[in-house]
């Protein structure tokens, strides 16, 4: 498995699983724990697939189009939203513990700094997590696997804050 695979599956998946409740990867501390770690499904795996991130990642840019509560988040974005719609699908197959496309195609996410133009406060961090957990629900994501996904979504939302508020 490519090193940066590694990273993504493991910080990825170790958050959800409640490995750990830091923003940071988690080192198997033996080699035990690092099969047991290999042998978990992935977050990936365990929502369908990539046909099941594309049709979450759709359903999430819906929302943010439709409904006025995520007009915040919606204004940070261009016009046409098939660019974002990409990189989040992207993104989150690789963050999942799926294919790294985002990395193949763009190198290290770079989360946060990619994030700096764009002013993120509590405000903006809350609508795109409604917004995900709305998205999650309507494709109808597993009731715990959506708790799951939300704490280590929040996590990183939280740390794309970059304004007061």
């Amino acid at each position: 498995m490519p090193l940066a695979h590694a990273w993504q599956t493991r910080w990825a998946w170790g958050t959800i699983a409640g490995m750990t409740t830091e923003n940071t990867p988690q080192t198997p501390q033996t080699d035990d724990d690092a099969q047991d770690a290999a042998a978990q499904p992935t977050a990936f795996t365990l929502l369908g697939g990539e046909d099941r991130v594309r049709e979450l990642v759709d359903r999430f840019y819906d929302l943010m189009d439709l409904e006025s509560e995520f007009a915040g988040i919606r204004s940070l974005h261009p016009e046409s939203l098939g660019d974002s719609r990409d990189k989040l699908f992207w993104f989150l197959c690789g963050w999942l513990g799926g294919p790294n496309h985002y990395i193949e195609r763009f190198g290290h996410p770079m989360l946060r700094a990619r994030h700096l133009p764009f002013p993120i406060a509590t405000s903006e961090r809350d609508q795109w997590l409604r917004c995900m957990a709305w998205a999650m629900q309507d494709i109808g994501v597993e009731a715990s696997l959506q708790e799951r996904l939300m704490q280590a979504f929040h996590g990183t939302a939280d740390w794309m804050r970059n304004r007061a508020g």
